[in-house]
């Protein structure tokens, strides 16, 4: 007869399975056969959700998953300021895990976001998936081919349907390593995070090019649903820090269960009914590994951040008051995703530019800080250059504009660049991007003087930009974006560059009257 601590801990681990296959199972979003990438950062809580589809791939299992998974890793070290010594140990002790694990892994360095195409930033639709009735006959069509005879082999040696007891065999082609990044990737990515003035922009930095990454890992490899290990816990406190941030209108899509902002690839939380304390509990119990890597608030004061204080503020609250977690978490549940004045299966219109979310702009409503922002950004013309900078080149070379550019012929080189790519933020991603460091240029084109922006050759153009701003001293106390990564800004120019191409044929557009777009259906 068992023990009284042998039966808890056997309660315990049905109860925990339980709780993550029924989150699956409600949503109903993962269909059989389906590539599913599992974010994996070595934490306590990815570390459980990936130990929990292994076994829920095992042939022991009651009710087996049915999807095909995969684990990317991201690499953090160099945004954490790790020597290269200490990220070579942390990669040795996350290779031997997953190799332990045996799915196809991917093991990427955050500086590969220098390298990163265009289509990471842009929203591909999803496929339909048809009526709550197609996800019974996918299981059903699953379940045929698995028991058939001829199928029976190969799906013994499909990846994650391994036996999580039986050793990893060799790394396949679908696992792929970090290739080794340049010394200038490193210093470019050492030089964009020196520049964040606040650790609560930092972090919020660091969580978009993550997600970037991952994007395109998953992408690339043909996963189309992302599984993120966020805790009940975890996600109270991003509730909470989201709200302070100014993202109240994305907390739907931030803490819900699927995230569906990127169109052909869906961000799901199995984790989300787990506290962290039911985490801890199980990672002890049942030897679940984990790799402890030092995160970029790590040893940082309560008040660092607005992160770091949300988080104390709401596990100080849970520990007078158990129910604050529960209550928090409850409430994202409740919020809807369904965008303002649209209709379902209607693509909304304009996306932040980093966090690809549905931009909630409402010109009419200018009392809003954010109305009034845009309001600001899209009534504020360029100002009128002096006849002296007008011989200075205006237009950035290699860019295809016209020599004309001041004069109308296409988007000014003068004007802010700044403000083209703020005014493609939401609110939130605009208040982490003003904490960049401000340079401040006291003299440009003096001699000991510092270089302007783009170098020797550009100081002509930059000169010319702070003469034709409203207030010099403004213009060159504003923060430099040159630190960003370049798809980021390619992709800020090229949107720029087609909504002016559809203002200036705006005019020439002909619009079909009421009468005949009734004659037409008819």
């Amino acid at each position: 007869m068992p023990s009284a601590g042998e039966a808890w801990r056997d309660c315990f681990k049905a109860f925990y399975i339980h709780k993550f296959r029924a989150v699956l199972g409600k949503n109903r979003l993962i269909f059989p056969g389906e590539k599913v990438l599992l974010a994996w950062s070595g934490g306590p809580s990815s570390s459980s959700m990936v130990w929990q589809v292994l076994e829920g791939l095992s042939p022991d299992s009651a009710k087996r998953l049915r999807f095909v998974p995969g684990v990317v890793y991201i690499d953090e070290g160099a945004a954490c300021r790790q020597s290269l010594e200490d990220r070579a140990k942390t990669l040795v002790e996350v290779k031997l895990i997953l190799q332990t694990v045996g799915f196809p892994w991917h093991i990427v360095a955050l500086e590969e976001v220098f390298s990163l195409p265009l289509s990471v930033l842009r929203y591909f639709a999803q496929e339909p998936t048809g009526t709550k009735g197609a996800y019974k006959a996918a299981v059903d069509s699953f379940l045929q081919q698995q028991h058939a005879p001829a199928q029976g082999a190969e799906q013994l040696s499909q990846p994650g349907t391994q036996d999580p007891q039986s050793p990893a065999g060799p790394p396949t082609a679908a696992q792929t390593e970090a290739q080794l990044p340049t010394a200038a990737q490193t210093e470019a990515l050492s030089r964009l995070f020196d520049s964040v003035k606040t650790l609560t922009a930092k972090e919020e930095l660091l969580q978009t090019l993550r997600t970037h990454l991952i994007l395109h890992v998953a992408r690339t490899h043909g996963y189309s649903k992302v599984m993120t290990g966020d805790s009940c816990t975890r996600l109270a406190i991003k509730l909470m820090t989201s709200l302070a941030l100014g993202r109240g209108a994305f907390l739907a899509w931030d803490t819900g269960f699927s995230d569906e902002r990127h169109g052909d690839v869906v961000v799901v939380r199995p984790m989300r009914d787990h506290t962290l304390k039911e985490v801890a509990f199980y990672n002890r119990l049942f030897g679940v590994p984990s790799v402890f890597t030092p995160a970029i608030d790590t040893k940082a004061p309560e008040k660092a951040s607005i992160h770091r204080l949300m988080e104390a503020f709401m596990l100080r609250l849970q520990a007078q008051f158990p129910s604050t977690v529960s209550t928090v978490y409850r409430t994202s549940e409740k919020l809807v995703k369904a965008p303002r004045d649209s209709s379902a299966g209607v693509l909304p219109g304009p996306r932040c530019l980093l966090c690809m979310c549905t931009l909630d702009i409402d010109t009419a409503d200018s009392a809003t800080a954010f109305g009034a922002q845009t309001s600001h950004l899209s009534q504020t013309q360029p100002p009128t250059p002096p006849a002296e900078a007008l011989t200075a080149p205006c237009c950035s070379a290699g860019v295809g504009r016209a020599q004309g550019c001041c004069r109308g012929a296409g988007p000014c080189g003068r004007e802010d660049p700044r403000a083209h790519i703020i005014e493609q933020l939401c609110y939130g991603c605009r208040v982490n991007l003003k904490d960049l460091v401000s340079r401040l240029w006291p003299c440009v084109g003096d001699e000991g003087s510092p270089s302007a922006p783009g170098g020797e050759e550009a100081g002509g153009h930059w000169l010319s930009f702070v003469l034709c701003s409203p207030s010099p001293m403004l213009a060159l106390l504003q923060p430099s974006l040159d630190a960003l990564p370049p798809y980021i800004l390619a992709e800020a120019q090229l949107r720029r560059q087609r909504a002016w191409v559809s203002q200036e044929i705006q005019e020439y557009l002909v619009e079909d009257s009421d009468d005949e777009a009734h004659t037409g259906e008819s």
